[in-house]
Protein backbone atom coordinates (compact mmCIF):
# COMPACT_ATOMS: atom_id res chain seq x y z
CA UNK A 1 0.00 0.00 0.00
CA UNK A 2 1.43 3.21 -1.21
CA UNK A 3 1.34 6.17 1.67
CA UNK A 4 -0.63 9.04 -0.09
CA UNK A 5 -1.02 12.12 1.44
CA UNK A 6 -3.50 14.58 0.01
CA UNK A 7 -3.30 17.97 -0.37
CA UNK A 8 -4.66 21.03 1.94
CA UNK A 9 -7.45 21.87 -0.22
CA UNK A 10 -8.78 18.18 -0.51
CA UNK A 11 -8.93 17.80 3.21
CA UNK A 12 -10.56 21.58 3.44
CA UNK A 13 -13.35 20.22 0.82
CA UNK A 14 -13.54 16.70 3.05
CA UNK A 15 -11.78 14.11 0.56
CA UNK A 16 -10.53 11.16 1.94
CA UNK A 17 -9.36 7.43 0.79
CA UNK A 18 -11.78 5.50 0.83
CA UNK A 19 -10.30 2.66 -0.83
CA UNK A 20 -7.42 1.18 -2.74
CA UNK A 21 -7.75 -0.67 -6.40
CA UNK A 22 -4.79 -2.10 -8.03
CA UNK A 23 -3.06 0.18 -5.89
CA UNK A 24 -4.96 3.10 -6.78
CA UNK A 25 -6.99 5.04 -4.41
CA UNK A 26 -10.59 5.93 -4.93
CA UNK A 27 -11.24 9.13 -2.88
CA UNK A 28 -14.31 9.99 -1.63
CA UNK A 29 -15.99 12.98 0.04
CA UNK A 30 -19.66 13.20 2.12
CA UNK A 31 -22.35 15.69 1.22
CA UNK A 32 -22.41 18.30 3.52
CA UNK A 33 -21.90 22.22 3.81
CA UNK A 34 -18.38 22.61 2.44
CA UNK A 35 -19.26 20.90 -1.05
CA UNK A 36 -22.84 22.20 -1.61
CA UNK A 37 -24.06 24.53 -4.19
CA UNK A 38 -27.64 24.72 -4.55
CA UNK A 39 -29.94 22.98 -1.94
CA UNK A 40 -28.97 19.29 -1.67
CA UNK A 41 -26.48 19.20 -4.49
CA UNK A 42 -22.97 19.18 -5.07
CA UNK A 43 -21.15 22.26 -6.35
CA UNK A 44 -19.68 22.13 -9.41
CA UNK A 45 -15.80 23.52 -8.26
CA UNK A 46 -16.43 20.76 -5.37
CA UNK A 47 -17.18 18.24 -7.98
CA UNK A 48 -14.09 19.16 -10.10
CA UNK A 49 -11.94 19.16 -7.10
CA UNK A 50 -12.72 15.45 -6.43
CA UNK A 51 -11.73 14.79 -9.76
CA UNK A 52 -8.80 17.12 -9.82
CA UNK A 53 -7.38 15.33 -6.49
CA UNK A 54 -8.18 11.65 -7.40
CA UNK A 55 -6.22 12.51 -11.14
CA UNK A 56 -3.22 13.65 -9.35
CA UNK A 57 -3.48 10.69 -6.45
CA UNK A 58 -3.03 8.21 -9.34
CA UNK A 59 -0.11 9.79 -10.86
CA UNK A 60 1.47 9.97 -7.73
CA UNK A 61 0.84 6.31 -6.68
CA UNK A 62 2.18 5.72 -10.73
CA UNK A 63 5.39 7.90 -10.56
CA UNK A 64 6.44 6.20 -7.25
CA UNK A 65 5.82 2.64 -8.61
CA UNK A 66 8.62 4.20 -11.29
CA UNK A 67 10.78 5.37 -8.64
CA UNK A 68 10.10 9.05 -9.58
CA UNK A 69 9.64 12.38 -7.44
CA UNK A 70 8.50 15.20 -9.53
CA UNK A 71 6.53 18.65 -9.04
CA UNK A 72 3.31 18.37 -10.96
CA UNK A 73 1.87 21.48 -12.56
CA UNK A 74 -1.62 21.34 -14.61
CA UNK A 75 -1.54 21.80 -18.76
CA UNK A 76 -4.82 21.54 -19.16
CA UNK A 77 -8.05 19.92 -16.83
CA UNK A 78 -10.77 19.16 -18.81
CA UNK A 79 -14.18 18.55 -16.90
CA UNK A 80 -17.87 16.88 -17.91
CA UNK A 81 -20.72 17.25 -16.18
CA UNK A 82 -22.70 14.28 -17.19
CA UNK A 83 -25.26 14.71 -13.80
CA UNK A 84 -25.91 16.44 -10.63
CA UNK A 85 -24.34 15.12 -7.47
CA UNK A 86 -26.88 14.93 -5.01
CA UNK A 87 -27.27 15.21 -1.31
CA UNK A 88 -24.65 11.38 -0.66
CA UNK A 89 -21.57 10.49 -1.23
CA UNK A 90 -19.08 10.84 -4.10
CA UNK A 91 -15.89 8.79 -5.09
CA UNK A 92 -13.43 9.45 -7.49
CA UNK A 93 -10.71 6.96 -9.51
CA UNK A 94 -8.29 8.20 -11.98
CA UNK A 95 -6.00 6.31 -14.43
CA UNK A 96 -2.92 7.34 -16.14
CA UNK A 97 -3.12 6.94 -19.43
CA UNK A 98 0.45 8.07 -20.79
CA UNK A 99 3.04 8.52 -18.40
CA UNK A 100 6.08 10.11 -20.65
CA UNK A 101 9.52 12.01 -19.11
CA UNK A 102 7.70 15.24 -19.28
CA UNK A 103 4.48 14.84 -18.91
CA UNK A 104 1.09 12.49 -18.07
CA UNK A 105 -2.23 12.17 -19.87
CA UNK A 106 -5.32 11.11 -16.87
CA UNK A 107 -8.65 10.14 -16.91
CA UNK A 108 -10.84 10.78 -13.80
CA UNK A 109 -14.45 9.51 -13.60
CA UNK A 110 -16.70 10.72 -10.54
CA UNK A 111 -20.10 8.37 -9.33
CA UNK A 112 -22.40 8.30 -6.62
CA UNK A 113 -23.90 4.95 -5.46
CA UNK A 114 -23.87 3.24 -8.79
CA UNK A 115 -20.04 3.34 -10.56
CA UNK A 116 -21.73 2.74 -13.73
CA UNK A 117 -23.41 5.78 -13.86
CA UNK A 118 -21.45 8.52 -13.17
CA UNK A 119 -21.71 12.10 -12.17
CA UNK A 120 -18.90 13.84 -13.76
CA UNK A 121 -15.41 12.82 -16.06
CA UNK A 122 -12.18 14.70 -16.41
CA UNK A 123 -9.14 14.52 -18.82
CA UNK A 124 -5.95 16.21 -17.42
CA UNK A 125 -2.47 17.46 -19.51
CA UNK A 126 0.18 17.62 -16.53
CA UNK A 127 3.70 18.67 -16.74
CA UNK A 128 5.91 16.74 -14.61
CA UNK A 129 8.78 18.87 -13.43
Amino acid sequence: MHEIDLPAYARALGISIHDLEDSVPVLTVDFGPNVEGRPQHYHGGATAGLLENAGYAALRVKLTEEGREARLKPVNITVQYLSAGKSQASFAKGRVTRLGRRNANVTVEAWQADRRKPIASAVMNILIA
